[in-house]
């Protein structure tokens, strides 16, 4: 009951089948997003630290993290108590605003350097939305560039050419029906880290906005390079186009000032989300003032408006979370357990015989099932082409069957966070390589 699966246990769901058969009674496919659907039945009823129990009563070992959001364990104690004590007093205003507003917008103004302001909302999705027709009304184009594998939300100017099949690479590839032909006619998309198509991209059309994850989580673990990023950095500034930063991942869960702070690159805006709160709903824009200031909250011309902008609940959470951040204890301690699982599945592939090439920053990393001996992943294009999918797929079911959970789709992030220990690394290398030796 208070261990992860072994290989020889029985693993009894039949409370997470009967529940799940009653959730699409009523829900369309029982769950409430999309990338939540799994091959088998899971429900979760119980969150602590570095785990999450079933229904049935079975523990696993949580390396999906809520896709990065949860950074300092589930059910934090530190951070619920602070939102448990002040929604007490303050729920949601509806007006003006609140001094929780007040001291997050100035803890994001003093930590990323990107942020000379700040405005609050409450999805990653909502964020690059806003960075979209913020970018559009202040340079008065209309095109975007993106990069392949890159997410950037579920709105219909950037939901193109995410997790495309090998024949779309190259296409215009929308990830969903519904989307306005109008809106994918305007993005163009470009593989990862190639600057000498970015550079000929901007110097034959004007776009509005460039935007990219400096790290590319969304594809797993893929590292925008220095002089990648330095070099849309100058075409931006040559061009006239808007940089955008989609941090909504690795901010705050890489470091204070996110992933611009460490490669030296500012963009001029950026989004934020996930780790910032801990789990809690709450999302950010952040940027340039002259661009800040073209928003209706100070009297511009730009709409920005949501009911839940700013509750209690997320600026408190956010606050307490980047507190507990603040003195660097917690991120030096996820980029050694990073380092050791990364290092750890490494040895074990290569001992079972297994190729595997295992790439991480910090906290985040994802196993390649590659030649690792071809060197670094560098784009989207080279993920698709090298890994073995049908193999990949495998080892994360198997590791679920056994208390393990990751998400269960190839090339997909793991993420650790301040409440795994030593000992759970270890007991996932040794789950890992019982399961690589039946792949092998």
């Amino acid at each position: 009951m208070n261990a992860p699966f072994s290989q020889n246990q029985a693993k009894t769901r039949s409370r997470s089948r009967a529940l799940m058969e009653e959730a699409r009674r009523y829900t369309p496919g029982g769950v409430h997003s999309s990338i939540r659907r799994m091959p088998v039945d899971i429900v979760l009823n119980r969150a602590d630290g570095a785990y999450l129990w079933d229904v049935d009563g079975n523990r696993y070992v949580d390396y999906n993290a809520a896709f990065a959001a949860i950074i300092l364990g589930h059910s934090h104690s530190g951070v619920d108590q602070a939102v448990a004590r002040e929604v007490q007093g303050l729920d949601l205003a509806g007006l003006g605003t609140t001094p929780h507003e007040i001291a997050l917008n100035r803890t994001l103004v003093t930590h990323v350097p990107s942020a000379e302001m700040s405005l609050l909302c409450n999805s990653g999705s909502e964020a690059t939305y806003h960075a979209v027709r913020l970018a559009r009304a202040c340079t008065g184009r209309d095109h975007l560039l993106k990069f392949q594998g890159c997410y950037h939300g579920w709105h219909d100017y950037l939901l193109v050419n995410v997790l495309s099949t090998a024949d779309k690479i190259g296409t215009k590839d929308p990830a969903s029906t519904g989307m306005l032909p109008e809106a994918i006619a305007r993005t163009s998309v470009l593989d990862f880290n190639d600057l000498e198509g970015a550079s000929s991209a901007l110097r034959t059309r004007k776009f509005a906005a460039v935007i990219l994850e400096p790290i590319a989580h969304n594809m797993g673990c893929v590292v925008g390079t220095e002089p990648f990023l330095r070099g849309l950095r100058e075409l931006c500034n040559e061009t006239g186009t808007i940089l955008v930063f989609d941090e909504v991942i690795s901010g705050f869960r890489h470091g204070m000032g996110g992933y611009q702070a460490v490669v030296g690159v500012t963009p001029d805006l950026t989004t934020l989300g996930k780790a910032m709160s801990n789990g809690y709903p709450c999302a950010a824009i952040v940027g340039k003032q002259e661009l800040m200031l073209q928003f209706a909250t100070a009297g511009g011309p730009v709409f920005f408006a949501g009911t839940h902008n700013g509750h209690t609940a997320g600026t408190v959470a956010a606050l307490a979370t980047i507190a507990e951040l603040e003195n660097g204890e917690i991120h030096k301690q996820l980029f050694d357990l990073g380092d050791r699982l990364c290092a750890g599945l490494s040895e074990v592939a290569s001992r079972v015989g297994v190729p595997m090439r295992v790439e991480g920053y910090g906290s985040v990393f994802t196993p390649y099932f590659v030649d690792p001996d071809r060197g670094p992943l560098q784009n989207y294009t080279q993920l698709v082409q090298r890994n073995d999918d049908a193999k990949d797929m495998q080892f994360r079911l198997a590791l679920i069957e056994r208390g393990i959970l990751v998400f269960p789709g190839p090339r997909r992030r793991w993420c650790i966070t301040a409440a795994h220990t030593r000992a759970d690394v270890d007991l996932t290398l040794n789950v890992a390589e019982e399961v690589l030796r039946t792949l092998r």
